[in-house]
């Protein structure tokens, strides 16, 4: 089965030769009528780019309403602010001026009362990476074949696994694994996850919703992604989650830091667990 939605992308003039590979796709899966997930991305400059990806709740029209203008106003509100500002700026305000409309929205339209949505936002700057979370969409790195989620879900089973309550293999089939604890919409100010470290070359990036990630398992996932082009990694991410037969949307986002940075990772709190991981 081939992705049958092409995600919303934003090309500036004059953009060649940039120093990173990117792909975003999303399909409505093998088991639902209609796609509640959204992605986007927009390349700023050859060393710049943003993408996002989101999961929607609130029904089909509620869900399609948020998780569309989660992303779009976020590309948006980036484009419109001062890039002087530093990315993690740029970024926060972006995401919670997509919030703010998406809940005023919801107040305005009684059909979309109920409307919500995840929102997974990643801007690379100069090898930097900034990225603003909200919900269970995944934001995984791969560096020398190896993978690390970098995100936490937002999921009433998220936080039962960080509390040692819940086994991570037991989260994977728990009934209430989807149930979120923050997203867009639901209230006026909106808690942002937020995320930085330096990039090298070689690194890649996926960033996907749960139908993805619940039928296919991290290794895989980083099997799938590894050595090809972005656009066939996430061709073949989504047409393996189908033939698992997920029972949800499944939207990813593959990207690839293919240039030479001269960033250095530094090993602070979470990022400790990313040195050894890596062995750097």
């Amino acid at each position: 089965m081939l992705p049958e939605k092409e995600p919303g992308i934003i090309l500036p003039e004059q953009i060649s030769d940039a120093p990173f590979d990117i792909h975003v796709l999303s399909d409505v899966g093998t088991n639902r009528p209609d796609n509640e997930d959204s992605c986007g991305l927009f390349i700023e400059s050859p060393d710049s780019v943003i993408f996002a990806v989101a999961d929607g709740m609130g029904g089909y029209e509620g869900g399609e309403v948020a998780s569309s203008m989660a992303v779009e106003i976020t590309l948006r509100a980036w484009q419109e602010s001062p890039r002087e500002w530093a990315p993690a700026k740029r970024l926060s305000r972006a995401v919670q001026q997509a919030n703010i409309e998406i809940h005023n929205r919801a107040l305005a339209v009684p059909e979309l009362r109920m409307m919500g949505t995840t929102l997974t936002a990643v801007a690379i700057d100069r090898g930097s990476l900034t990225a603003a979370h909200v919900g269970d969409c995944r934001l995984y790195l791969i560096r020398r074949r190896r993978i690390l989620q970098l995100s936490k879900d937002h999921t009433v089973t998220g936080e039962r696994v960080r509390m040692g309550l819940l086994s991570e293999e037991a989260a994977r089939f728990h009934p209430e694994r989807s149930m979120l604890t923050r997203n867009l919409g639901h209230e006026l100010i909106v808690s942002v996850d937020r995320i930085s470290m330096p990039l090298i070359r070689g690194d890649r990036l996926v960033l996907c919703s749960d139908g993805l990630y619940n039928v296919l398992r991290d290794p895989e996932i980083e099997l799938v992604a590894r050595d090809r082009p972005c656009s066939d990694a996430a061709m073949l991410l989504i047409n393996s989650a189908n033939q698992r037969g997920t029972a949800d949307n499944l939207t990813v986002a593959v990207f690839n830091m293919m240039a030479e940075t001269g960033l250095t990772p530094t090993p602070r709190g979470w990022r400790e667990r990313l040195y050894h991981l890596i062995g750097r």
